[in-house]
């Protein structure tokens, strides 16, 4: 192999790659990058066997094709430290060389030919099936309920990892989206096309990261039972799915609500910051005045308090304690003036909800 590519967009993708090497041991293949000549295309892989990623970029000039694997953690920042322009690549024997003006560096590679067989590297075949769903409104969908995820259940019990990823749950017309660490569920549900079948996936919030990272916009989303992949016209990404079964989430929901009351967003959002600077837990006593916060500290000296006037329906005072940061996790994620808390009793599950938007809190005990 002897190419030259630009160091402006080789170097993009080089950063864009580091989240899929394995950095521990330079001695496995995983801490390689698979480079292919295409045509005048550069074909990249990479992978630590639980989430992959392959890309294209443009050859500037092909004077000889081949195959090669070249260290990612030591490629980025020799690349980084070049100038803008050209950068050449060639292979001689068991190394590569990257070249540029007078500099050169003398890599070591692996045998690329085994790169595929030794990662398994999961490639779309024509049995996977296509969601259909918008793009963006995928990519807003789980970042609103990956918050809700788990991030701690796998370090105390395995047998809960399924609690760490976001669940899609495909129905014949439409599609939810949960995230649950069981102290609280995010829910959203987006309509889409049938696909002729209903599926459960459990997608990790490691590959949930990367997405964002790497889609923005007009990409498709392919699943087999035990993978995801998500391709668009820059990136091919793929992710195993977490095998376990998630919660039943539509029993956590509560069917009814006997009050169900709309608050302003940007007064709430800033009562809860000025409560939570003092405590995690805030108690929240609704009346037909408007609400007052009061901080839940465990000491018995401190306090702290605001209150909001505003006229509610509300027949008598109920008094709810939570965790200020899932209230304000949900607030984050919506952008209107006014939100709904549906409410039932104050040691039951509430709700807060915008449009299609959902979060079921569990109660803390005032």
């Amino acid at each position: 192999m002897k190419i030259t590519l630009n160091k402006t967009n080789f170097e993009m993708i080089l950063n864009n790659f580091q989240s899929f090497l394995d950095k521990k041991d330079s001695s496995q293949i995983t801490s390689h990058i698979y480079l292919e000549t295409m045509g005048d295309k550069l074909l990249m892989k990479a992978t630590d066997y639980e989430i992959s990623i392959q890309s294209k970029i443009d050859i500037l000039q092909n004077a000889e094709d081949g195959i090669a694997t070249i260290e990612g953690k030591k490629i980025l920042p020799i690349i980084k430290q070049l100038k803008d322009g050209e950068v050449t690549l060639e292979t001689k024997d068991s190394q590569i060389l990257v070249k540029q003006g007078k500099a050169k560096f003398k890599l070591s590679t692996f045998n690329a030919a085994e790169f595929n067989n030794a990662t398994k590297f999961p490639e779309i075949s024509e049995n996977d099936t296509k969601i259909n769903l918008d793009s963006i409104d995928f990519i807003k969908s789980i970042e609103k309920v990956a918050v809700a995820a788990d991030s701690s259940a796998h370090k105390i019990d395995n047998h809960r990892i399924e609690l760490t990823g976001t669940l899609i749950d495909v129905k014949d017309y439409y599609c939810n989206f949960v995230g649950t660490d069981t102290r609280r569920l995010a829910i959203i549900r987006q309509n889409t096309q049938s696909i002729g079948t209903q599926l459960s996936i459990i997608i990790p919030k490691r590959a949930i990261l990367e997405i964002k990272k790497l889609f923005s916009d007009d990409f498709e989303i392919f699943f087999s039972q035990t993978m995801l992949f998500v391709r668009s016209q820059n990136y091919a990404f793929s992710t195993k799915l977490i095998n376990g079964k998630y919660p039943d989430y539509e029993k956590i929901i509560p069917k009814d609500f006997k009050m169900q009351l709309k608050l302003p967003k940007r007064d709430i959002e800033e009562a809860i910051n000025l409560i939570k600077s003092l405590s995690v837990n805030v108690k929240i006593t609704l009346d037909s005045n408007g609400l007052l916060f009061e901080a839940m500290s465990s000491e018995e000296l401190e306090s702290a308090s605001t209150q909001i006037e505003l006229p509610l329906e509300i027949p008598e005072p109920i008094t709810l304690g939570m965790n200020a940061q899932y209230i304000l996790d949900f607030l984050r994620y919506i952008n209107v003036a006014e939100f709904e808390i549906l409410i039932n009793e104050a040691n039951m599950p509430f709700m807060l909800r915008d449009e299609n938007y959902s979060t079921i809190i569990m109660p803390v005990l005032c």
